[in-house]
């Protein structure tokens, strides 16, 4: 069975009330509580952990080499500013797709860069919470495609 760890980045924990009409309405305990619903369908484990604290991801980030098979990352406002993240990502090496709420190519030019994309398998954004739902299914696709193409 497959492990995947789910990293929210600063000021998600403020989803629900948060410029709802760029986020959606749903909080972000909603949004863990599908992915758990979504990760029984498919057999796999979910662990999620929400920080405003880019060291704290990071640490979270290399402690998932020892426990988890992925990574599926929103790091909000950090995925445009932080090589601190991508380097931990790419260290680990662990296959990680990076998702978000809102499409962040039709917002601010600030936020069409990310440091993450280049070391994530892929990027889903733009579909609101089913972001994480998509996200995770293509990170246990890719997983499984590993686990055949390797034996």
């Amino acid at each position: 069975m497959f492990s995947i760890l789910v990293l929210h980045g600063p000021n998600l924990n403020l989803l629900g009330q948060r410029e709802p009409g760029i986020y959606g309405s749903l909080t972000l305990e909603a949004i863990d509580r599908q992915l758990e619903e979504a990760a029984a369908v498919l057999q796999v484990t979910v662990s999620s952990l929400q920080s405003n604290h880019e060291g704290f991801l990071v640490d979270a980030i290399h402690d998932a080499l020892e426990q988890y098979h992925g990574i599926l990352i929103n790091a909000g406002a950090y995925t445009h500013t932080s090589i601190a993240l991508r380097d931990a990502i790419a260290a680990v090496a662990l296959p990680t797709v990076e998702v978000h709420l809102s499409n962040i190519y039709r917002r601010e030019p600030f936020r069409h860069h990310s440091y993450i994309a280049p070391v994530a398998i892929g990027q889903i954004s733009g579909f609101g919470a089913d972001s994480y739902r998509l996200g995770l299914h293509a990170l246990v696709h890719h997983l499984k495609q590993l686990e055949l193409s390797t034996g």
